[in-house]
């Protein structure tokens, strides 16, 4: 009599997972897509933030009327050329700064600060102010935008605010004023914005907000800064 073994067949399991699995399983995904897209995004926020653009608020009352307490900017941040970290090349570069422009820079004084002011003289220029009136190369500097909110003229011998100079602005350096000229503290008192110390030129309000009636300046939103 033949004797037939019988092998055990492996088990297989065949099964599909449970209900539990595949919800976890999407969980994680979902999670991993969240986690990449908050990466890309601050990434993204770096990269414009660092080369192309980037906000400020105003804080203080040194650019009225041109610009109020509670303006928030957008600064364009190539348009004078990016630099490149870790070293003194730049790219992306469209002009220099010139008379006239809006710019934010580093305040030399506390380079942790950033101020806004407007150019007045640029390389070269001799600026100089008498009783108020500002000239540069011995013409008057026309400025629209320019207020003065004090009636009395200071002394030069007492303070710079309205009489100063003849100054050469240096190489590489930028005479800036504020656009209110009785309540600005600029280069009348603490010399020149050396160029690399400029991050950019304020192009745009985007938002306004008024503190002290506790509302939108809904006028000052979207409105470009010349």
């Amino acid at each position: 009599m033949e004797e037939h073994t019988e092998i055990p067949e492996k088990s297989v399991n065949n099964e599909s997972p449970g209900p539990a699995c595949e919800q976890g399983a999407r969980r994680k995904g979902i999670i991993r897509e969240y986690a990449e897209s908050i990466v890309i995004a601050i990434l993204l926020a770096l990269v414009i933030r660092t080369y192309l653009v980037q906000a400020f608020k105003i804080p203080s009352g040194s650019m009225e009327d041109t610009l109020a307490i509670g303006d928030h900017l957008l600064v364009n941040k190539f348009i004078y050329g990016t630099r490149i970290p870790f070293s003194g090349a730049t790219f992306l570069k469209l002009r220099d700064p010139h008379q006239g422009d809006v710019i934010v820079f580093e305040y030399p004084e506390d380079p942790s600060k950033d101020f806004i002011k407007r150019i007045v003289g640029a390389p070269g220029d001799v600026v100089e102010g008498k009783g108020k009136k500002v000239f540069v190369n011995g013409k008057p500097y026309e400025n629209p935008h320019e207020v003065h909110k004090e009636k009395e003229v200071i002394p030069k011998e007492m303070n710079p605010r309205d009489t100063f100079g003849p100054v050469t602005v240096p190489p590489n350096s930028y005479f800036v004023m504020g656009d209110n000229r009785d309540r600005s503290y600029d280069s009348r008192f603490w010399g020149f914005v050396s160029r690399d110390k400029i991050k950019g030129l304020a192009f745009i309000k985007y938002w306004s907000w008024d503190r002290e009636k506790f509302r939108p300046r809904f006028g000052n939103i979207g409105r470009l800064i010349n």
